[in-house]
């Protein structure tokens, strides 16, 4: 119990780390994400305005800070699988999108929940499912805009996990990411362009 309550603080403050943030002041381009629409403090954004190498190390980081947590309380601890994994995966990620160390306004959390999925090795198969979800609403249905098609991606991939995976833990943790995302998503105050619908074939 107690070594899950450490674990469950562990990854909620490596999920209020926003390498975003830290990297936009160490780039020396205060307020890139400011002049983004959203003011999200994520990879996507430092890729598009804080440039490659801020997006690439934004990526790593947000990732990291999801996979550590649950990596290391799956191999710690050794009932780790059964008793408060869902409370370890959702912690990061929540970390992320409520941070205690910028007055609880955080970012979405989509490459924090990849890395919180990654943690789950050799366990492949919830990994799988989100990226191949985002890979199906992004190559063979196309779903625009971006906020559409993360809404849509998660719900799809949240009723997948009930179908595909037999952990009743895993499941529950990612019910946990996925509410979060959706309500972070829907309170957001970035503006909302229509859902616009194209699959592959129609090129």
């Amino acid at each position: 119990m107690y070594d899950t309550v450490w674990f469950v603080i562990i990854g909620y403050l490596c999920g209020s780390v926003l390498f975003a943030r830290c990297l936009e002041k160490l780039s020396g381009k205060n307020g890139y994400l400011e002049s983004s629409p959203d003011g999200n403090p994520g990879t996507y954004n430092a890729f598009r305005y804080g440039g490659k190498a801020c997006g690439i190390a934004t990526l790593c980081g947000d990732v990291l800070k999801g996979f550590l947590p649950v990596y290391g309380y799956l191999h710690l601890v050794p009932d780790g699988r059964e008793t408060g994994l869902a409370l370890v995966m959702a912690a990061p990620l929540f970390g992320h999108i409520f941070p205690v160390f910028y007055r609880f306004h955080g970012g979405k959390g989509i490459a924090v929940t990849f890395g919180c999925l990654a943690g789950l090795m050799p366990e492949y198969r919830p990994l799988m499912i989100l990226a191949g979800v985002f890979l199906f609403f992004s190559v063979i249905v196309q779903i625009s805009s971006n906020y559409h098609r993360t809404l849509i991606t998660y719900l799809v991939s949240l009723i997948l996990f009930f179908v595909e995976v037999s952990s009743r833990q895993i499941r529950l943790g990612f019910l946990f990411i996925t509410s979060a995302v959706v309500g972070k998503l829907l309170t957001s105050k970035e503006k909302k362009e229509p859902c616009k619908v194209k699959g592959i074939w129609k090129h």
